[in-house]
C-alpha cells in the first residue's frame, strides 16, 4: 500500500503527477515516507490524507492533537517500539488497545504490539507527522522500558555472578505470573514469526532474546536483567531439566498445545556460559515440514537421479552439507516417499526431530552406549529393508553401513563434507577400502540453503558483466537474464527475503567415477569428471536460482563456493 500511495492519490485526483514527483524528490532527500513528503511539499492537507487513508484501510481516522492520552496508556508500549513502527497507543476498551498508526496494514507491527501488551490491537489511522509529534510529546526524553512493562515481579531474584542463589527463590520466581506470561509470549511469537530457533543469551550487563528467521538471527527483545535467572529456570522447568545443575550442558524437550489442537515441539539445549546459562530452543513444527521432494528446490534431472537412487533395493545414498543446511528435511522427504506397508524402515537419529507413523525411529544415547554403530548392528537383526543413519561420524559406523548396503539394504545417511566429490575422500580417510566405496555407493548429494527473495518487493539489480562472470555465470547467459536483489516491504517485514530454498549438487556414482576412485584419483579430478558427465555443482544450482529470480546473487555467492579449480 505505502509504495502505491502516490499513484492512488493521483488516480483520485487529490494530487497531480507533478506534485507526486516533487514529493518523491523530497522523500529521497529526507528519507521520510511519501505521505509526509506530500504534506511537507504542500501537495495535500494532513486531514485530507488521513481521510483518504481511512477509506483505503477501512479503519477510522483520528486527529491526535485533539486527544489527551493518559500516561498509563502510553506506558503500555515502549518508546523504541513506538518509534520503530510509528505507532501511539490512544486508549483501552476492555481487552482491546486502540493504537494510532500511519500504516494500519502493517501486520508485523500489530503482532509485535499484541505480543508486548497482551491486548487485542484495534488500529486507527493518523498521519506520520502527527504520530511523530505525539511520540515526542508523550514519551519526552525517556519512554517506558520493557522492564516497566513486565513489572517489578522478580525483585527478590536479582543476583550477580558472584552471589549464591536460593533455589527455592528461583523456582518460585520462575512460576510467577509475569515470568510465565513472558516466556509463553516469546514461544508464541517465535511460532507466529516463523522462527526456526530461539536464543536466550545472558551477558555480564545485558540479557537478550534472538530469533533465527530464514537462517539469520534477529534480536527481538532485551528482558530486564533481574528476570534472567527466572526466565532461564522457567524454560528448564518446562523442559523437565534440573534447575540446580548450572555447570553442565543439558538437553530436553518442550511440547505445547496451541489453538485448534495444534501441537508444537521445542528441542531445548542449555549450555553454561561465563555469565549464566544460554538456552537455545529449536522449533519443530511438523505441519511446516516440507516432504514433497518436487518442492524442495531440485532441478528436474538431479531430482530424477535422486529418485532413481533411493528406489534401488540396496546401496548407499549420502546427503552432505554443514549443520543447518536442510539434510534432515531431504532425508525425511526420501523416507516419506519410501514409507510403505511392504517395507521395514528403521532410523537411528540424534535426536529424533519428527516422529512418523510406520517408521521405527531410535533416539541415540551415547552415555549408555547406544550410538549409531550399536543401533546399526541392532537394526541388521530386525529384518530391515531401509536404514537411515543420522550421521556417519567414525570408521565403525561407516563400515557397518557399507556392509549393510552390500547385503541387500538401502542405507541413507548424512556426512559433513563441503561438496559431493569430497565425500569419497572422507570415506577413504575414515578407512573404508576404495573397492567397498565403489561397490556400495549409489549417489552423493550435497546441499546448501539460500534465502528466497520476497516476490512482492524484489527489484532488478545493477550487476556488472564482469561480476557475473566472476561469480560463474556462463558467458552466453550474460545479458539474457535479470538478476534481482532484496528490497523490503510489509509482507517480508522489510527484510527482502521470505523463506529458504535448497541448492543441490547431485552426483550419481557413474562407472567413470568408480574407475577414478579405484585408481586413487583426487577430489578435484572426481569433480571435473562429474561435471563432464553432467553434474550441476552447488554454485551452478545457486546461479540457476538467481537466473529464475528465486534468490539474489549475494545469497548465491555467500552460500556456495566457486567452481574454479
Amino acid at each position: 500500500m505505502s509504495g502505491r500511495l502516490g499513484e492512488l492519490l493521483v488516480r483520485e485526483n487529490l494530487i497531480s503527477v507533478q506534485q507526486l514527483r516533487k514529493a518523491q524528490e523530497e522523500q529521497q532527500k529526507t528519507g521520510t515516507r511519501i505521505g509526509t513528503a506530500l504534506i511537507k511539499t504542500g501537495a495535500i492537507e494532513e486531514s485530507k490524507l488521513t481521510d483518504f487513508l481511512s477509506k483505503q484501510y477501512g479503519v477510522p481516522a483520528i486527529n491526535l492533537k485533539e486527544f489527551d492520552i493518559e500516561q498509563e496508556i502510553i506506558k503500555l508500549v515502549p518508546k523504541d517500539v513506538a518509534e520503530k513502527h510509528l505507532v501511539v497507543p490512544v486508549n483501552r476498551a476492555g481487552p482491546s488497545l486502540i493504537v494510532a498508526m500511519c500504516d494500519p496494514s502493517n501486520i508485523y507491527a500489530v503482532d509485535d504490539l499484541k505480543f508486548l501488551t497482551g491486548y487485542t490491537i484495534e488500529p486507527v489511522v493518523a498521519s506520520e507527522p502527527s504520530i511523530r509529534e505525539a511520540i515526542e510529546k508523550y514519551y519526552a526524553e525517556k519512554g517506558p522500558s520493557l522492564e516497566e512493562i513486565v513489572g517489578e515481579a522478580a525483585d527478590d531474584v536479582e543476583i550477580t555472578k558472584d552471589e549464591v542463589e536460593n533455589l527455592d527463590d528461583v523456582a518460585k520466581a520462575a512460576d510467577d505470573a509475569p515470568v510465565v506470561k513472558l516466556v509463553n509470549l516469546v514461544l508464541k511469537d517465535a511460532i507466529q514469526k516463523g522462527a526456526s530457533d530461539i536464543h536466550v543469551e545472558p551477558y555480564e550487563k545485558d540479557f537478550r532474546v534472538r530469533f533465527r528467521i530464514d537462517g539469520v538471527l534477529y534480536e527481538v527483545m532485551r528482558p530486564p536483567m533481574k528476570l534472567r535467572s527466572a526466565i532461564i529456570s522457567r524454560l528448564k522447568i518446562m523442559a523437565q531439566l534440573d534447575i540446580s545443575e548450572r555447570r553442565l550442558p543439558q538437553d530436553g524437550r518442550i511440547k505445547i498445545r496451541l489453538g485448534g489442537n495444534k501441537e508444537m515441539d521445542f528441542r531445548v539445549s542449555v549450555c553454561p556460559t561465563l555469565f549464566g546459562e544460554k538456552v537455545v530452543l529449536r522449533l519443530l513444527d511438523k505441519t511446516n515440514l516440507q516432504l514433497d521432494m518436487t518442492k524442495l528446490g531440485f532441478e528436474a534431472e538431479p531430482l530424477k537421479w535422486f529418485k532413481e537412487a533411493i528406489d534401488r533395493p540396496y546401496g548407499m545414498v549420502l546427503v552432505t552439507g554443514p549443520t543447518g543446511s536442510g539434510k534432515t528435511t531431504t532425508l525425511y522427504s526420501a523416507l516419506s516417499s519410501l514409507n510403505e506397508v511392504g517395507s521395514n524402515l528403521c532410523t537411528a537419529e540424534d535426536p529424533v526431530e519428527f516422529n512418523f507413523a510406520g517408521i521405527n525411529q531410535v533416539h541415540m544415547h551415547d552415555d549408555i552406549g547406544l550410538n549409531f554403530a550399536a543401533a546399526l548392528r541392532s537394526f541388521l537383526r530386525q529384518d530391515p529393508d531401509i536404514i537411515m543413519i543420522g550421521e556417519i561420524r567414525d570408521f565403525e559406523t561407516a563400515e557397518i553401513g557399507v556392509k549393510a548396503a552390500l547385503t541387500g539394504h538401502l542405507v541413507l545417511s548424512t556426512l559433513h563434507t563441503n561438496d559431493a566429490p569430497g565425500t569419497v575422500s572422507r570415506l577413504l580417510n575414515m578407512g573404508i577400502e576404495p573397492f567397498l566405496v565403489t561397490a556400495s555407493l549409489n549417489l552423493i548429494l550435497a546441499q546448501r540453503l539460500c534465502r528466497k527473495l520476497c516476490q512482492s518487493c524484489k527489484k532488478a539489480a545493477k550487476v556488472e558483466d564482469q561480476a557475473l562472470l566472476d561469480a560463474g555465470v556462463p558467458p552466453d547467459k550474460i545479458g539474457t537474464f535479470t538478476a534481482y536483489e532484496k528490497n523490503g516491504c510489509r509482507e517480508c517485514n522489510d527484510r527482502g527475503y521470505r523463506g529458504r530454498v535448497a541448492m543441490y549438487e547431485v552426483m550419481p556414482f557413474w562407472d567413470g567415477l568408480k574407475e577414478l576412485v579405484i585408481n586413487g584419483a583426487s577430489a578435484v579430478e572426481l569433480k571435473q569428471e562429474s561435471i563432464r558427465l553432467g553434474m550441476q555443482t552447488l554454485r551452478m544450482a545457486a546461479l540457476n536460482k538467481v537466473m529464475q529470480g528465486v534468490t539474489s546473487l549475494e545469497e548465491a555467492i555467500g552460500n556456495t563456493a566457486p567452481d574454479k579449480m
